[in-house]
């Protein structure tokens, strides 16, 4: 059980500092520093693929978890699409107006639901 609440306290810890990277990932992107934002960008699905990996861990132990693992999956396709068209404004406003403020919204999990 101390693997769930470590996954838990590692969740909660993640989903806080998402909007600011998202922040900062949009303004890589508009100041033209394109490896930064693409290394953070990089850094940015790996962790949602984390969250959404430990998400699915979280409610196999009856813990709700309020994450859409569809949206992330919208975002991730978004961004790639994006990305692929070297539309790097239209991905900065990504970040900035959907991905940070969904992840804002996002409530943090206070433990076990049974």
């Amino acid at each position: 059980m101390n693997e769930v609440f470590d996954v838990i306290e590692s969740y909660n810890e993640y989903i806080v500092r998402i909007p600011q990277g998202a922040i900062y990932i949009a303004n890589c992107l508009r100041e033209d520093k394109l490896n930064e934002a693409l290394l953070t960008i990089k850094d940015f699905s790996e962790g949602v693929i984390w969250l959404s990996d430990a998400s699915n861990l979280l409610e196999k132990n009856n813990i709700d978890v309020s994450l859409s693992i569809g949206e992330i999956h919208n975002f991730l396709n978004e961004i790639n699409e994006g990305l692929e068209k070297h539309d790097f404004l239209l991905v900065a406003d990504l970040f900035e107006y959907e991905i940070a403020p969904f992840f804002k919204e996002l409530k943090m999990i206070e433990g076990m639901n049974q």
